[in-house]
């Protein structure tokens, strides 16, 4: 992100839809001309007479000969080969807006850059599925997301899935002209948003879908999509949003509301204790249909709900080793019965449904200095573990060196730790593809793109091994800080669309593409 005084900003022009920097408050319509009808047109004579009085101050600029006399000898006017000074780079945690300041994105670092605006703030969503293809790198792209309403009352909640199109590549400055203009990549077209929504009573602390093996095609109409909301009641329902998917896809299709409007299944084992912890496991390709959903409470309870051919199944048994709010769930990748859990109590948590007493078979005791919010398990190398704490570490983990329970051995050292956020971590994952790379969001109002693999070489960092001014140095496996938004809540991967990141907030969705990723 750049910033630039307000004085720069009113001088300068900006491409539409592009916030700039200017003073809150005092944004103005431009006053159009009286006749709309008719634009203004140059004269081409109005340098050689435009009034009586310019008559008589040329006719005083003559010597009595009739000759123009110059008062003063002016130099030749020539066209100065300076370029404007770059905007200066602000750095979060070093740099600090003047009070008439605002952010103003740098388009230059970005492949792709929207900003999308909703009726309410959906502080939860995850990604859908679609059958437009995997590894997709053309543009315009389009995305289908689910998300849960946070209202100013119960009654006006709901569960919503987007359809987002039209979502161009960002338009640089210095993009050739010579392009075709029936190029598909290039067409200038406002991004679409499309909705379809079913009422939600409370507002919806987490939403998730259910998993679909990877390269396979949505579901047919005829077939269930789930996806569960945890509401503020203390309930968990679970929704087929297939049909709204098709009825944004099909022009004149009909939502039966029966089976959309009415929970498929509501999860009533956590009673009126609300939660924010939720995740989805499938069987994989062997029974994909064969589904496992965890739910997690404030009262430090989690229970298992699985399928069955008549339908779900809610265990009334919990798991009980944590001794606070329990704030995020994860299903191992690579092992069917084995999840992780962080917690309020600071502690991360590694469980085996298999396992006699519903207690957890390994942990680390204290793996943050504070509540640990949000966990991530990579898909990719199966023993690394993600986790982001209310003080604003993000720390990685090697589940291979955790303690099982009942052993004396320590708590073991994270592998890294980055502590570059200065307010609570709200939101982690990996990349869905990439094992090094993991996306990061906290109360700072920034979301972060990191890449373990990068390592600092001394020889090679030229400028950069002077700290910047502020004293706060920058972490060389820190790729990419997006701003802009107010309280960000949740940040995923678009599993299709590699580098494609969608973030929430309270001001909306943002969708993004940076040359980093």
């Amino acid at each position: 992100m750049s910033k630039r005084s307000v004085t720069e900003v009113n001088a300068s022009s900006g491409s539409q839809g592009e916030p700039r920097k200017t003073p809150r408050g005092e944004s103005k319509p431009r006053e159009q001309p009286a006749d709309e009808g008719m634009g203004e047109f140059e004269d081409a004579w109005e340098d050689e007479l435009e009034s009586d009085e310019e008559v008589v101050d040329a006719e005083a600029g003559k010597g009595e000969d009739g000759m123009d006399v110059d008062d003063e000898v002016m130099p030749p006017i020539e066209e100065s080969e300076e370029q404007p000074p770059a905007p200066d780079v602000f750095i979060p945690g070093v740099h600090r807006l003047d009070k008439d300041e605002i952010l103003e994105p740098d388009d230059s670092v970005y492949v792709m850059r929207h900003n999308m605006s909703v009726n309410w703030p959906c502080l939860s969503f995850d990604i859908l599925r679609d059958n437009l293809g995997d590894q997709r790198q053309r543009f315009p792209a389009t995305a289908y997301l689910v998300a849960g309403t946070q209202a100013d009352v119960a009654k006006n909640n709901e569960i919503s899935v987007y359809k987002m199109s039209s979502l161009q590549r960002t338009q640089k400055e210095n993009d050739s002209d010579d392009e075709e203009e029936d190029d598909d990549d290039a067409l200038d077209e406002d991004p679409l948003l499309e909705y379809r929504s079913v009422p939600h009573l409370g507002g919806v602390n987490r939403i998730r879908a259910q998993p679909l093996p990877a390269s396979s095609p949505l579901p047919p109409v005829n077939q269930p999509y789930y996806v569960a909301s945890w509401s503020e009641t203390g309930k968990v329902h679970i929704w087929d949003v297939r049909p709204l998917i098709e009825a944004l896809d099909v022009p004149g299709y009909t939502i039966d509301k029966a089976r959309t409007h009415t929970p498929a299944f509501t999860i009533n084992s956590h009673g009126r204790a609300e939660g924010f912890a939720m995740d989805w496991a499938s069987s994989g390709e062997a029974n994909p249909s064969a589904l496992r959903l965890l739910t997690g409470d404030i009262h430090s309870k989690i229970y298992l709900t699985t399928t069955t051919p008549s339908g779900f199944n809610a265990l009334s048994q919990p798991f009980t080793s944590h001794t606070s709010s329990v704030e995020d769930l994860q299903w191992s990748p690579a092992e069917p019965t084995v999840f992780a859990s962080c917690s309020a109590d600071q502690s991360v948590q590694i469980w085996d449904v298999r396992a006699k007493g519903r207690k957890s078979v390994a942990g680390i005791d204290r793996a943050h200095e504070a509540d640990v919010n949000v966990i991530s398990w990579n898909r990719s190398t199966t023993y690394l573990l993600l986790s982001g704490g209310d003080e604003g570490g993000i720390k990685v983990w090697d589940l291979r060196n955790v303690k099982k329970k009942g052993t004396a051995a320590p708590d073991p050292t994270p592998v890294a730790g980055f502590n570059w956020h200065n307010a609570p971590i709200t939101s982690i994952e990996w990349h869905p593809t990439e094992d090094s790379i993991f996306a990061a969001s906290g109360a700072d109002d920034q979301v972060t793109l990191w890449d373990l693999a990068v390592e600092q070489d001394d020889e090679e960092t030229g400028g950069m091994e002077a700290t910047p001014e502020g004293g706060r140095e920058v972490p060389p496996q820190l790729l990419f800080v997006h701003q802009g938004q107010k309280d960000v809540k949740e940040v995923h991967w678009h599993p299709q669309i590699p580098g494609m990141v969608v973030s929430t907030a309270l001001d909306g969705f943002n969708v993004f593409k940076t040359i980093s990723v």
